[in-house]
């Protein structure tokens, strides 16, 4: 059972809190997991999750609508098993995502594959599989999938993603919808991309897709582009090929550092007030939430190994890394730092630190001037480390990728092991 939310529950996380000046998941204490299974360590929160599935499931109760979580965010089987059990589908960029899913107990029927470079091996796997819906990201790729759903003799069931010229007011590396990105069909090609694929034997024409971007804070974006998308949607009708199902894609934000998107249930009323006023509030509906549902679910533990003052900076350095923790030197992004224990008697006043990772960069950073009061073998939690920490995590100097526990209610179950340098080189070959 999970329990009810934390009274005292840190900011954008409702299901970790303090208690009696310790830090806890759900009814664990993290200091006890970190004891336990060393650091870095990531934690989930069950809870966490299926909160914010609840608040997707709240905003389309009464419609036609399929959630499908898109799972680049976190890959990790715990999780997808959590919403395989909730009765999400998935969204999958790769043919290994597609093996994870189905590892997890996922239905392929309720899987959308997505990404603009899928091989042919892919969509045969994907075929063979059953999935629900190829997402085709480009005119080349309809001709291709056509030319493997003939040979495999399994019709491949397509929408294809258009590329609005939307600005989704994010950061650019996580912009999908403009027309400098890389994703989808331009909106000017779209009509005659679906005339091209109505007649192509081998695929059949279900829907159409749109995904604008990642982190988005705000309603406009998504009422933007839902209308380019309509107005397409009546231009393709009207040229003789029906459209079952419109998929709007995902991108909602989380609170980071005290950014406000809409809860996801408000969001959707806004989307659908404006499906309803345009005629097609009766259409099947999909999305594709990752972040969303599972970015402010999990956390990072970690020990402070050294103190370093210096003249300019002073450094905290942790045994979590940009392996670990990738996207503050990817994106630049914030995430919280927070102790496991607030001190009362004894503490060192606060400073202010840089808190850093032992990787061999001068970009393994976590935090720039962070006021901590730290001393050696403290450990830290990095709050919002559910979506793109553990998926995005790499061996780069020989680092193992940490361990994860899932934690619900009073439980705390391992979801994977600590990764050794055996495992790291177990496909590896010396030179005879």
């Amino acid at each position: 059972m999970t329990s009810p939310k934390p009274s005292a529950a840190l900011p954008g996380q409702p299901y970790f809190a303090y208690r009696d000046g310790e830090l806890y998941a759900e009814n664990v204490r993290l200091a006890d997991l970190a004891r336990e299974h060393g650091t870095p360590l990531f934690v989930y929160s069950k809870a966490a999750m299926l909160g914010a599935l609840a608040a997707y499931q709240r905003g389309f109760a009464g419609r036609k609508a399929q959630i499908c979580y898109a799972m680049k965010a976190n890959s990790s089987l715990g999780v997808l098993q959590v919403f395989a059990q909730a009765g999400c589908g998935f969204d999958i960029v790769s043919g290994g995502e597609l093996e994870r899913v189905l590892a997890a107990g996922g239905d392929a029927a309720r899987v959308i594959f997505s990404g603009v470079g899928k091989t042919r091996a892919e969509m045969r796997q994907a075929l063979d599989a059953g999935i629900g819906c190829f997402n085709v990201e480009s005119e080349a790729e309809l001709e291709v999938l056509n030319e493997v759903a003939l040979a495999a003799g399994k019709p491949a069931r397509v929408s294809i993603r258009v590329n609005p010229n939307v600005d989704p007011k994010t950061h650019p590396y996580i912009s999908t919808g403009l027309k400098g990105n890389k994703f989808g069909v331009a909106h000017e090609r779209a009509l005659g991309a679906y005339q091209r694929a109505a007649a192509l034997a081998g695929l059949q024409v279900v829907g159409i897709d749109c995904h604008i971007g990642s982190q988005i804070t705000e309603a406009t974006p998504y009422l933007d582009a839902m209308d380019r998308v309509l107005d397409l949607v009546e231009a393709i009708e009207a040229a003789g090929i029906p459209i079952q199902h419109l998929d709007f894609g995902g991108g909602l934000g989380i609170d980071y550092n005290g950014e406000t998107p809409p809860p996801a249930d408000v969001l959707w009323a806004q989307l659908l007030a404006r499906l309803d006023a345009r005629g097609f509030g009766q259409r099947r509906l999909m999305i594709e939430p990752g972040r969303s549902l599972v970015g402010n679910a999990g956390v990072c533990l970690s020990e402070v190994l050294y103190l370093k003052p210096g003249e300019e900076k002073n450094f905290c350095i942790i045994d979590a890394a940009m392996n670990d923790l990738p996207r503050p030197a990817m994106y630049q992004a914030f995430q919280q730092i927070v102790p496991l224990s607030r001190r009362d008697a004894g503490a060192p006043a606060p400073a202010s630190w840089d808190v850093v990772g032992p990787v061999c960069e001068s970009g393994d950073w976590i935090g720039r001037d962070r006021a901590l009061a730290l001393q050696p073998g403290d450990l830290l939690a990095v709050l919002s480390a559910g979506a793109y920490c553990m998926s995005m995590a790499s061996n780069y100097n020989t680092r193992g990728r940490a361990a994860e526990v899932l934690v619900d209610g009073d439980q705390a179950a391992l979801i994977r092991r600590r990764e050794s340098a055996a495992d790291q080189m177990r496909g590896e070959i010396l030179l005879s």
